[in-house]
């Protein structure tokens, strides 16, 4: 039986199309908010929701982490999706997601986990002075930015960079990386493996 993908956007959707480009057979694309990424996804033929944080308490305090999380999986499993690739998804999950999805929810990152965790990873990088960085595919959990590294694709950060040319560098590398990881994620799945052994497949790509 096919893997059901599940894409969750939040923004312009350039990752959505990366995997789309790519092959990658998606079932559904989530979104938290109106975005691109949902024109991208009905544009590509793709079943596209919207499970809009304004009916949830929007981005303030108010917002309703936990019931969000709860009615998106539910609207998730009643879809029947075997795995998860956030591209660009804004809002931060609880267990009752990753409680029906264990193991089985992947994200990018740009930098080299565990090195700049968080929201202004690259501007970090260029704050500290490292001579590289790049991105990371890995198993999201419920901490931030922790779950185990599946794969990762170096950067140089170059004399004269910005936030904005080094971001776009390694969105590059980001659109190359995470379609590979998830056609091989997916593949695992498909044949009764799991996802750590990926892993090993990843090494040397």
């Amino acid at each position: 039986m096919a893997v059901r993908l599940c894409v969750l956007v939040s923004g312009s959707g350039t990752i959505l199309e990366a995997l789309v480009a790519a092959g990658v057979e998606i079932s559904l694309v989530g979104s938290d908010r109106p975005c691109r990424g949902l024109e991208v996804a009905r544009d590509s033929g793709v079943e596209a929701v919207s499970l809009d944080r304004a009916a949830y308490g929007g981005f303030g305090p108010s917002f309703d982490r936990e019931r969000y999380s709860s009615d998106l999986a539910a609207q998730l499993r009643a879809r029947d999706i075997d795995l998860i690739a956030m591209a660009g998804f804004g809002t931060i999950i609880t267990r009752s997601l990753h409680d029906v999805f264990p193991g089985r929810i992947l994200n990018t990152h740009p930098s080299l986990l565990p090195a700049f965790k968080g929201w202004h990873a690259v501007a970090q990088a260029l704050a500290s002075g490292v001579t590289e960085t790049g991105c990371t595919v890995h198993v999201a959990t419920e901490e931030l930015d922790n779950g185990p590294i599946l794969a990762q694709r170096r950067v140089a950060v170059l004399d004269g960079d910005d936030e904005s040319s080094l971001h776009e560098r390694i969105k590059v590398a980001e659109r190359e990386l995470y379609p590979l990881v998830v056609t091989r994620v997916m593949a695992a799945l498909d044949e009764g493996r799991d996802v750590a052994s990926v892993t090993r497949e990843m090494e040397g790509v």
